[in-house]
């Protein structure tokens, strides 16, 4: 099936091939929508194929709009080769973008995640552009996931830190409920992208204590714990820690709770403010 064609260039499919690099009279760069896979780029979205001049060919160049010869070598030009969605209707992590995310599950060897936002744009049907989609309840879910599931990423415990990745416990580096800054590292498989936490301004943002200051009483206490587990059974299913009061960081590895004074262990981000 051949692609169409409009102003906006080729309608492309995920899946079909946007350039051959061994017929190429301009050097190409993958831009958003692109991917590589050995000679040939290939679209990863549903939308139309579009070329711009990359910041250094433009440097180099006097003018964008002077024409060029055919006595100048074309090799020299390097385009950027994208893929624009038909309504930009949604936001999809990829290689180096920064993410916020909320702690699911973490286990000795890596913590999952639910990713929230992509470069600053929210994901989920939050995202959308059309109201049919948000109506339909259709966003950004990762392959193989029902709806209402968001993107899903992947800390190691190798990607937490950069130093003493030997030494690294994941149960104290994040809590269910945390909500984290980090970057896409990779794609990862099928179900998850890799992230990583490896950076002073990456780590956990927002945490709540463990405990509370309300319970007094062995009964008190009881009656808490009691609501506690109800109320984390209905939101979000065991390991999810609505209670306790927000922390703040005090170190790049510990929060406190400002109204108990309990510390607990985080791989904590740099606040903004800093």
């Amino acid at each position: 099936m051949e692609a169409s064609t409009s102003s906006l260039g080729r309608l492309l499919l995920p899946g079909q091939p946007v350039f051959v690099s061994s017929s190429s009279k301009a050097k190409l760069e993958l831009g958003t929508g692109t991917y590589a896979r050995g000679d040939y780029i290939l679209s990863s979205l549903v939308g139309y194929e579009t070329r711009t001049p990359s910041s250094s060919s433009s440097n180099a160049s006097a003018s964008a709009s002077t024409p060029i010869s055919k006595s100048t070598p074309s090799a020299s030009r390097t385009e950027i080769v994208s893929i624009s969605g038909v309504e930009n209707r949604f936001v999809v992590p990829r290689p180096d973008s920064t993410v916020i995310a909320r702690v699911t599950r973490v286990t000795p060897r890596q913590a999952y995640l639910s990713i929230l936002i992509v470069d600053g744009q929210p994901c989920g049907s939050s995202s959308s552009t059309s109201s049919t989609f948000v109506q339909s309840g259709l966003g950004n879910h990762a392959a193989g996931e029902g709806e209402g599931v968001d993107f899903q990423g992947v800390v190691r415990s190798q990607d937490v830190r950069s130093t003493e990745k030997d030494k690294v416990k994941l149960a104290d580096c994040f809590r269910p409920g945390d909500i984290v800054r980090a970057t896409v590292i990779s794609l990862g498989d099928a179900r998850s992208y890799y992230l990583s936490t490896a950076g002073n301004t990456l780590g956990v943002i927002y945490a709540m204590s463990a405990t509370s200051a309300s319970a007094t009483t062995d009964a008190e206490a009881n009656e808490t714990e009691a609501a506690t587990a109800t109320a984390v059974t209905s939101v979000g299913g065991a390991g999810w820690n609505i209670s306790g009061n927000p922390m703040v960081p005090i170190s790049w590895n510990q929060m406190i709770d400002p109204v108990t004074g309990v510390v607990e262990n985080r791989k904590c981000a740099k606040p903004d403010s800093l």
